[in-house]
């Protein structure tokens, strides 16, 4: 168990790319990041991570109507099915090419995926219990160029794509006589969103230049007819589609193939065909040449249009009128993704330039949510006394707490105006203390959230390391140009002492826990030990055999652990300046191979080390980690490796793998190299600094992933990272309860039976289950008297009423006490059915996957009558119903 730590939760980015979705209650907003996918509950104010990651960043998700299931897919093609219910990957799926959009249709039958210029509509899983989950419908080919968005009609017979070829498609879900596909035109600029009226065919084109087109239908959905007799679809010309067939044979799976370019099959019988006329045509206020509309949503049932521009502006139409109702700038970057909850009261924004979330309640003008992750690399982070929050400063200058309960940000500070290098709480919890490249050291208190300490030096250095002694009242900060530590009192804020004697620059301190001693670890290859009650002087020099990089004590304050340029961790006692060990940890970096190496990962990783030690809670291991993909931990008694931890899996970041791709290396080098340059829109990655808008000076890149720091929570059940990925938050899988009862060390059968004796049942049913014995927990159970049952299940602790009650549950399938344990059920949900109510979620699914089981088994059973099935058959057929009825009220309760 002590090594048993798994992924939790993903903090510090809320968005990168891709569209938001709300949830079916349209309480959470379920938001990409990188390549995980997050869940923010906004009614609880808490957010949630899933378990599950894709092989690259997530650019699209579709979320089914019911809310159960998701679609995953990443830059490649490669798709998950999740369940949004049990957090579990039920399949996997590639599309071979990019997918721009999916969508699944409101009855949840079908769902359509746009990739280049071809729309695949596939059977939705879970509407029939089939083995492949993802099964090939129709083929749609229609636009020039790739496809951008999709919508579906209210009844799911029709969908219509949008193009970057200016034109929108409007296709048949179905084989309808009069509507087989039909084009339209209008627009001067690739079409952003495409948007069904409500019950209607009449359609709204968006496109990037701000034009909105309102089109008119000849005919109700009611009118369109469906085709009696199938034509074969047209085999075709030599030469003309053999890109669409190669795609076909591709995907590996049949469908039926419907071509918008070539021309539609006249229907034998005079049936009116579905006709579009362009009623209105509405520009929207650009404000300079760049202003261009970047994402646009619409809601159905209030005919309100959502529109997002490149500036961080959005509006609100009402449409067909195109009344402006509401107008703001919410950010200063691109809005990327633009979302509407079920009842149309809140609005979701994604920017991905400044790794914003928000969420707007239009109505009231007020936000719901808003949250930002550090748009930079995140540079460091620390755990308060006890374990509730986390403190993180990145190269974006903030400083940011983060709450590890809920997941999110509380509060930020900006007074930095450089590079956060290194945070810290003091012992008392309430201030946070941060180091800059600024050449400031600055003291938040979380009482009023203000800046109340800023600490200079006498000349102007850039800090890359910090500490805080036990007490809180000595604050030093390391210099990387001048080689000093500084030294300044946290009461009046005055520079006490600057220590001079390293050669080279300070790359970390660390405070004693139990003495007033500072370590300072140096790329001079040697650690400090400075003695802080006499007279700041040098207490001990260790000398070491590369340059410092880490130093941290053990929780005692008995043991050194250093981290050196050569790849070692090497271990002192601080009392009698003796090594007492080493481990060689280069080997366990294992760094991957960039696609700009000249040299193989094995020899790259020689150059490699670790910059970010921490111990464990216990002092019985340390975490180790540094530019890899793993972090390490040792046992320090053993001088061995226990475990790593891969943090990523996301093949987005550099030197992810071992070996480059021969297919993506040619005569001229890797493509891998060859910038395109195709950008998104106006906006670039790396903007010149100074530049503030109308940098086309696009640069991309893959950036390296790497581990900057390492925490140990004092509670000992999770450890925090800073990575390239975001603040990763590992935790055991068992939470903790505190439970006074916990604090008995008699709890025996003896002591039990002495509480019935008493006549005290709550007290021997806690200590029941606490040993969790099931004859003595029956036994407890049955000695309670019949009159005694409300009045004990009204007074047992909350922890302890799901456990009696699933126990119960139990007793009730094979005791002869029916009518006494139907009185103990009756009770325990009377009582505490309200606290419970969380739970009857998960039932109602369990129940509806029961109530599936036994259909199928009936239709089954019949078929099997059917075909004249001997007596033996149906005596073993009802044998294993009845089992498996048995298995699925147990798993219900």
């Amino acid at each position: 168990m002590k090594f048993a730590y798994r992924f939790s939760n993903l903090l510090g980015a809320v968005y990168r790319q891709g569209n938001l979705n709300f949830s079916k209650d349209g309480n959470a907003v379920i938001s990409p990041v990188g390549n995980r996918v997050s869940v923010f509950d906004l009614k609880n104010n808490t957010s949630e991570t899933l378990p599950v990651s894709t092989t690259k960043n997530i650019t699209c998700v579709g979320l089914s109507p019911d809310g159960n299931l998701a679609i995953l897919v990443d830059e490649d093609g490669a798709a998950l099915l999740v369940s949004l219910i049990t957090r579990a990957i039920l399949h996997h799926f590639h599309f071979h090419k990019p997918v721009s959009s999916i969508r699944f249709s409101p009855d949840g039958r079908k769902f359509v995926v746009t990739k280049e210029n071809v729309a695949l509509m596939y059977h939705a899983p879970g509407k029939q219990r089939e083995f492949n989950a993802f099964v090939l419908d129709k083929s749609y080919y229609g636009p020039y160029d790739e496809t951008t968005c999709i919508d579906w009609t209210d009844d799911s017979k029709c969908f219509v794509v949008g193009s970057k070829d200016m034109s929108t498609w409007v296709f048949g879900a179905e084989r309808w006589a009069n509507l087989i596909y039909y084009s339209l035109g209008g627009h001067k600029d690739l079409i952003v969103g495409c948007f069904f009226e409500k019950d209607s065919l009449d359609l709204y084109t968006v496109s990037q230049d701000g034009t909105l087109c309102v089109w008119e239908s000849d005919t109700e959905l009611d009118g369109l007819v469906l085709k009696k007799s199938r034509d074969k679809p047209k085999p075709p010309r030599q030469g003309e589609d053999e890109d669409e067939d190669e795609e076909e044979r591709v995907e590996g799976e049949e469908g039926e193939v419907i071509r918008g370019k070539a021309e539609a099959p006249k229907e034998k019988e005079e049936t009116k065909n579905v006709r579009y006329k362009q009623r209105n045509k509405h520009f929207f206020n650009k404000e300079g040449d760049f202003n261009n509309l970047t994402a646009a949503a619409y809601h159905k049932p209030t005919h309100i249009l959502v529109t997002g521009f490149a500036s961080g502006i959005f509006h609100l139409h009402e449409l067909p009128e195109f009344n402006l109702i509401h107008s703001l700038s919410i950010s200063d970057q691109r809005i990327a993704s633009v979302a509407i909850n079920s009842s149309g009261d809140w609005i979701g924004f994604g920017c991905s330039g400044m790794g914003q979330l928000l969420v707007w309640e239009w109505q009231s003008e007020s936000y719901v949510f808003k949250q930002q992750g550090h748009f930079n690399n995140m540079a460091s982070l620390a755990y308060s006394p006890d374990g509730q929050y986390i403190v993180t400063g990145g190269d974006d200058g903030k400083v940011k707490v983060w709450n590890t309960n809920s997941g999110l940000c509380f509060v930020t500070f900006t007074e930095h105006t450089s590079s956060v290098t290194n945070v810290t709480f003091t012992s008392s919890g309430f201030v946070i203390v941060s180091a800059s490249l600024d050449g400031t050291v600055r003291a938040f208190d979380l009482h009023r959230y203000r800046n109340f300490r800023t600490f200079t030096s006498p000349r102007p250095a850039q800090f890359s390391s910090l500490a805080v002694d036990v007490s809180g009242e000595l604050v030093s900060a390391g210099a990387q140009d001048s080689f000093e530590i500084f030294l300044w009192s946290m009461q009046t804020g005055r520079l006490l002492e600057v220590l001079g004697g390293h050669e080279g620059p300070v790359s970390c301190l660390c405070f004693s826990p139990v003495q007033s001693i500072l370590a300072s670890a140096s790329w001079d290859r040697t650690i400090r030990l400075w003695d802080m009650m006499d007279s700041w002087q040098v207490k001990e020099t260790l000398p070491l055999t590369s340059d410092g990089l880490s130093v941290t004590y053990r929780p005692d304050g008995q043991e050194l652990a250093v981290a050196t340029l050569n790849g070692e961790i090497s271990f002192w006692n601080p009392h009698t300046a003796t090594q007492s060990g080493s481990v060689a940890g280069r080997h366990d970096l294992q760094m991957g191979r960039k696609e700009t190496d000249k040299i193989t990962a094995k020899q790259s990783a020689k150059g490699k080390s670790f910059t970010s030690l921490c111990y464990s809670a216990d002092g019985e291991s340390i975490l180790a980690g540094g530019q890899s993909k793993f972090v390490c931990i040792y046992n320090v008694k053993e001088q061995m490796l226990m475990k790593k931890f891969e943090i990523s899996c996301n093949l987005s970041f550099d030197a992810m793998e071992e070996f480059l791709d021969r297919r993506k290396m040619t005569e001229f080098g890797s493509l891998a190299l060859v910038d395109e340059g195709a950008g998104d829109g106006d906006s670039v990655n790396i903007s010149l600094p100074g530049v503030r808008r109308g940098d086309m000076s696009s640069r991309h890149f893959k950036p390296d992933i790497r581990v900057s720091s390492l925490r140990f929570s004092p509670t000992g059940r999770s450890w925090a990272a800073t990575t390239t990925e975001g603040l990763l938050v590992y935790s055991l899988d068992g939470s903790l309860v505190f439970d006074p009862y916990d604090l008995d060390l008699d709890v025996t059968p003896a002591s039990i039976r002495k509480q019935l004796r008493l006549q005290d049942w709550a007290s021997a049913i806690v200590l029941a289950f606490r040993l969790n014995e099931k004859a003595l927990k029956q036994e407890v159970l049955e000695t309670v008297p019949h009159d005694q049952i409300r009045v004990v299940c009204g007074s047992l602790p909350d922890i302890y009423v799901e456990k009696l009650l699933g126990f119960v549950a139990a007793c009730l399938e094979k005791s002869g006490h029916l009518q006494f344990y139907m009185t103990w059920a009756q009770s325990l949900l009377m009582l505490h059915g309200q606290k419970l109510k969380n739970r009857c979620d998960f039932n109602m699914y369990n129940i509806r996957y029961a109530v599936a089981l036994s259909k199928q088994r009936g239709m089954k059973r019949a078929a099997e009558e059917d075909e004249g099935v001997k007596e033996e058959d149906e005596e073993e057929l009802s044998e294993e119903m009845s089992e498996a009825s048995v298995e699925d009220a147990e798993m219900m309760l």
